[in-house]
């Protein structure tokens, strides 16, 4: 059996290769890799523990862009699926005069083209401590039954599941579809991350404190609710504790949420199990830390920490 260094957190989602305009001309663009869960799975080999991520890449220019960055950022894509028709999705960012990043256009140019179920390797999970999803990819019928038998296999093999619903209700056919989607997966869940305004939109509730009471009803082990400057309130084993950052003046806090996440998961990840809710609340803090690193410089998985910035 592996110990959990030779293991891997596995991320199931899709690459976006960002064009961002150089200038508020907006007609020259920097390509950059992109989305949630490349950027966790970044930030998770960033910081010293191994990643592999399940996706599906191409063959055009994009998709050797985002593989070749992917190598280089130390994340492993053995479990990805090849296939020659496949266009990686693009997202195009403007630039306003006062240089505010504006999200103005997303292209999926082959949405039919999915993972299915039968492409994902047993292998992938046999050799995985954590299985880490988030919603950006649930809006497609294929990819959505890809998502349940991703889950199916991480519960199999005693996986650690890890979900952010990184809501993005305009990729869904209605609100309603998109939550009901999301909250299907929430009673198998043994960490989730989300925001204020994500807790809200699920549980219909413009409350916080009604919307925490109605998700405890999930029992799900632990949720970090991550509220920036405020830091995070976890619910541990029902009870909540807040999780104070230190102040910093933040630059641009576009990948902060997944540099937090990619501190908790290598926290489990090298550690196991915590065996205490101080334990676990110790990789909340650390989440933090790295949050708040990354919103100190531009960029997403650009700004995701490094281990040698731990010091």
């Amino acid at each position: 059996m592996k110990n959990r260094q030779e293991k891997h957190v596995l991320i199931y989602g899709d690459i976006f290769v960002d064009y961002i305009a150089t200038d508020e001309t907006n007609t020259e663009f920097s390509t950059f890799l992109g989305g949630a869960t490349v950027n966790v799975a970044a930030g998770v080999s960033r910081l010293g523990a191994k990643s592999s991520l399940i996706t599906m890449i191409g063959e055009d220019e994009d998709s050797i862009f985002a593989e070749n960055q992917l190598r280089h950022e130390g994340v492993d894509v053995t479990f990805a699926v090849r296939s020659p028709e496949k266009k990686v999705n693009r997202v195009y960012v403007h630039l306003t005069p006062e240089y505010d990043r504006v999200f103005v256009k997303y292209i999926d140019d082959t949405p039919d083209l999915q993972i299915q179920p039968s492409d994902l390797q047993e292998e992938a999970f046999q050799n995985a401590s954590i299985l880490h999803i988030c919603s950006g990819t649930m809006f497609q019928p294929t990819a959505l039954e890809t998502t349940k038998r991703a889950v199916e296999l991480a519960k199999d093999h005693g996986l650690f599941l890890s979900v952010d619903p990184n809501i993005r209700p305009l990729r869904w056919e209605s609100e309603e579809k998109c939550r009901t989607t999301i909250l299907s997966f929430l009673d198998q869940t043994d960490l989730l991350k989300l925001t204020e305004e994500e807790l809200t939109f699920l549980m219909q509730e413009s409350s916080i404190e009604k919307a925490l009471d109605q998700i405890a009803a999930y029992t799900i082990p632990v949720i970090m609710m991550t509220m920036g400057k405020g830091g995070t309130l976890a619910i541990i084993e029902g009870a909540q504790h807040h999780v104070a950052v230190e102040p910093i003046d933040p630059v641009d806090t576009t990948g902060a949420g997944d540099a937090f996440l990619a501190g908790v998961l290598r926290g489990l990840h090298l550690n196991g199990k915590p065996k205490s809710i101080e334990e676990m609340l110790a990789h909340i803090e650390f989440g933090n830390q790295m949050g708040a690193l990354c919103a100190m410089k531009v960029g997403a998985l650009s700004a995701m920490p490094h281990a040698d910035e731990l010091e």
